[in-house]
């Protein structure tokens, strides 16, 4: 994978603790609002703390990537469109990352409300969950009405599993949009995402194997993955 792919680090929630991740050169952070998930990021004003001024410490950033600051991902399951619409408008959301059943037809009512009157351009993340390459498929139901994918290791919970699946499935996918790649990248995989190639891949989605505890990333190994992975 091209060392300049897309760092997401996602279920941040502590203040202090999303200002030293930030500072670390991720290109997006993710926040939970999935009341079910440890990392459950409770309705609360931007203004009180949860999200600090990114554009203070935002990377200088490149084309497709930063622009000049990280990127705000809000994650959500399954969640009525009225609550997404709130978090985008409260929380400044560049991405709404939808890992549940959402449908198609949903996810295009969603986009109209909120582009162009709520959120001016905001991009729309659809997880696909996988366990073999029949599971890939899955895609095709929303390609052309979201701008990216996240493949993801397929689990009876909603959300993350923290594990990972055999990347070579991804071969299967032949579709357009580009796509994250997630489930339980941990900080000695480091070789094996630089090894990794194909041709819509364009990122990846780090979490739970760097935490020292529910939301709470760890710096320092956070710092050395990162600076291997782009090395």
């Amino acid at each position: 994978m091209d060392k300049n792919m897309i760092i997401k680090v996602c279920g941040m929630r502590e203040p202090e603790n999303i200002r030293s991740i930030a500072a670390l050169g991720i290109d997006w952070m993710g926040l939970i609002f999935y009341p079910k998930s440890p990392r459950y990021v409770s309705q609360t004003n931007s203004k009180a703390g949860i999200i600090p001024d990114y554009p203070s410490f935002g990377k200088a950033g490149s084309a497709g990537k930063s622009e000049g600051r990280i990127k705000r991902v809000g994650v959500f399951v399954d969640d009525m469109p009225q609550n997404i619409i709130t978090r985008v408008y409260n929380y400044n959301l560049d991405i709404v990352q939808l890992h549940g059943s959402e449908s198609p037809v949903m996810i295009d009512n969603l986009r109209r409300t909120l582009d162009p009157d709520i959120r001016p351009g905001v991009k729309i993340m659809k997880a696909i969950s996988v366990s073999d390459s029949d599971d890939v498929a899955k895609y095709k139901e929303y390609e052309g009405c979201v701008d990216y994918f996240l493949f993801d290791t397929s689990t009876p919970m909603k959300g993350g599993s923290g594990k990972m699946f055999d990347w070579t499935v991804l071969d299967a996918y032949d579709g357009e949009t580009p796509f994250l790649l997630s489930g339980g990248i941990g900080p000695a995989d480091a070789q094996r995402v630089k090894t990794f190639s194909h041709p819509r891949c364009i990122g990846i989605d780090l979490n739970s194997k760097f935490e020292s505890a529910p939301a709470v990333k760890d710096e320092n190994l956070l710092r050395a993955f990162i600076n291997e992975v782009r090395a």
